[in-house]
């Protein structure tokens, strides 16, 4: 069963230090939070007209934390099963989260699986034109594609896809709290599939709360398999994605994957190094920090 998010706000220590040079500042820094200490951020400033340096930086020990919550197991580096079948990751999450464009961006991207062929896989038979656009990302990066309608038509598929591809990615329809017995149809469709992993796409827009009640939504129960992972998007719709990292870990899932626009495949990143390069920037952080 995956983890369940819980409602904590995590805030990752950091402190400013400012100082002539850098070597005084850094050792500031050390003395500070320990041998450990890592500088996350360097840049020069002015102090009643003198040039100063500044840098924000963070005990090492604290860093490595926030890095095992989110970090993911690796892919197996064989993806297909010696059964034939291909690896499986399915992307669930509430309506408009961008999830058949984060599928696209996974399966057209070449190179994203290394060598492994993808292929694309939806379940997402309601909405109007979901379909239609999967199917044009498909055919225009040559990528073989199946619509499942219920559960006998699974196993067809899955044969179809494995006789070419490595690891397929499955769209799913946006949950509606209204339209439980869709919800109970598509759960039980996805768990026919039975993916290796399963990414709940969440906005990073959202309100950590309304985030947290959704991560608990998709949970595992006994009857449907649970999330997995979490894939946040609309990372460029946040003002200097202030406040990413919290959201992240208040959901309780590794992170394999970000999205920050709507550009196919570009706009899709590695999730961890992200959401650690956003630590400790505030609401009114600087945009003008340079890596140190």
């Amino acid at each position: 069963m995956a983890n369940q998010p819980s409602t904590t706000t995590y805030h990752t220590p950091m402190e400013r230090f400012r100082g002539a040079d850098l070597s005084r500042v850094s050792e500031r820094a050390r003395r500070l939070l320990g041998d450990d200490v890592m500088i996350m951020h360097t840049r020069t400033v002015r102090d009643e007209g003198v040039p100063m340096v500044e840098v924000l930086a963070a005990a090492g020990s604290t860093i490595d934390r926030v890095r095992a919550r989110l970090e993911p197991a690796p892919l197996p580096p064989k993806l297909r099963k010696v059964d034939g079948r291909p690896y499986c990751i399915a992307l669930v999450g509430p309506t408009g989260a961008g999830k058949t464009t984060t599928a696209a961006k996974l399966a057209v991207r070449r190179g994203m699986f290394g060598a492994a062929r993808p292929g694309l896989l939806t379940i997402d038979t309601y909405r109007v034109g979901g379909m239609e656009q999967l199917a044009t990302y498909a055919e225009l990066a040559d990528v073989p594609f199946e619509v499942v309608y219920d559960e006998k038509e699974v196993d067809a598929a899955m044969k179809r896809l494995s006789q070419t591809c490595d690891i397929v990615i499955v769209d799913t329809p946006g949950r509606s709290p209204a339209s439980a017995e869709l919800t109970e149809r598509w759960r039980s469709l996805l768990d026919t599939i039975a993916p290796d992993e399963v990414h709940l796409v969440i906005p990073a827009t959202l309100r950590a709360d309304l985030a947290v009640d959704i991560g608990r939504a998709y949970r595992g129960t006994r009857a449907h398999c649970g999330t997995t992972h979490l894939l946040l998007s609309k990372l460029d719709e946040v003002p200097r994605e202030t406040g990413v990292t919290d959201l992240a870990l208040s959901l309780e899932m590794p992170t394999r994957w970000i999205a920050d626009g709507q550009d196919v495949p570009a706009d899709l990143k590695p999730g961890v190094a992200r959401l650690l390069r956003n630590l400790g920037l505030s609401a009114d952080a600087e945009p003008d920090w340079m890596p140190a």
